[in-house]
């Protein structure tokens, strides 16, 4: 059983690899953003309230992106899992810690993909016009990295200094198969 959480900035490949990665350990691949984006096709109040939020590049709360992983954790602890965009701040990252410990599961592997703004900018746009995504526009993406540096590089950086033998840093401005290449040595090497 492997569990793995993917880092890194809005556009550097997390989604990407965590697909590649699932496909090849054969575990499930939790992506808060595809989960969020479901959800958005549905008719309701929270529908509505996750449309204004996501479009306007803000980061849903906690407490509902806790409840949304915590129920698909239950229902994939036993195989193994592949965390994506999830935990994005420090109150997350707690409650997951404090999750796994409950249900006697640890990480193993923490994989942070690095890359420099100029290049993801160039790379949300280009994904924006091939996938037809609202919330991939120049001001979002804006918005969605300085929400990152904000948040979720605290959580990354958090992960890299309370669990070093499991962090490893990847150079996301690579091609996405060079990597998956290392991220792939990596996980042969343990």
């Amino acid at each position: 059983m492997t569990n793995i959480i993917f880092f890194g900035p809005p556009g550097a490949g997390k989604g990407t690899q965590a697909k590649i990665i699932s496909e090849y350990l054969k575990v499930p691949h939790l992506s808060t953003g595809d989960i969020l984006r479901k959800k958005l096709l549905d008719k309701d109040n929270l529908a509505n309230e996750l449309k204004k939020i996501m479009s306007s590049g803000n980061l849903v709360s906690d407490d509902i992106l806790n409840s949304i992983v915590s129920s698909r954790l239950k229902k994939d602890a036993s195989t193994g899992f592949i965390l994506d965009g999830y935990p994005r701040t420090l109150k997350q990252s707690e409650f997951l810690n404090n999750f796994l410990n409950e249900i006697s599961i640890s990480i193993n592997y923490i994989f942070n993909i690095k890359i420099n703004f100029t290049i993801l900018k160039d790379r949300i746009i280009k994904r924006s016009s091939e996938e037809s995504r609202e919330d991939d526009n120049i001001n979002v993406i804006e918005t969605r990295y300085n929400e990152y540096l904000n948040s979720t590089e605290k959580v990354s950086n958090f992960y890299r200094d309370n669990y070093s033998n499991t962090y490893y840093e990847i150079d996301g401005s690579l091609q996405i198969d060079e990597i998956t290449d290392k991220i792939k040595k990596i996980l042969k090497k343990s």
